[in-house]
């Protein structure tokens, strides 16, 4: 009895992650290429004929820049570290659930669907 309480305790992990991860990874499908997932607390930009440009400030010190090497790098590392070990936990769930010849066969489907796109969808038409 104690075996099947452990049991259902290590099952209820995983699907609290997926709970947690499937509407960030949804966020971020419905997202553009060129739209930030926080857009709803965002201004509209400013069309181009309205942008002016602004004389330079006088006196103070100069503002924080955000291309600070430090920072990049450090988020850089823990962006990745993140994604490498969310992609190693969320590969061992999948390879619970499904064989690797499944993961072949879907494998194959998509690049033959991709290779088939090519054919038909140029270089130049902004996709």
């Amino acid at each position: 009895m104690a075996a099947a309480a452990r049991g259902s305790g290590r099952a209820s992990a995983p699907r609290l992650l997926l709970l947690l991860l499937v509407p960030l990874l949804w966020a971020g499908v419905r997202a553009g290429p060129d739209e930030d997932l926080s857009h709803r607390n965002k201004e509209p930009p400013a069309p181009a004929q309205q942008l002016q440009p602004q004389p330079a400030a006088v006196q103070g010190p100069e503002p924080a820049r955000a291309e600070d090497p430090c920072g990049v790098a450090v988020g850089g590392t823990v962006g990745h570290c993140l994604c490498t070990g969310l992609a190693v936990i969320g590969g061992r769930m999948i390879a619970q659930k499904i064989s690797v010849r499944t993961v072949t066969i879907i494998g194959g489907i998509v690049f033959l669907a991709f290779a088939f796109s090519a054919l038909f969808i140029s270089p130049d038409s902004g996709f």
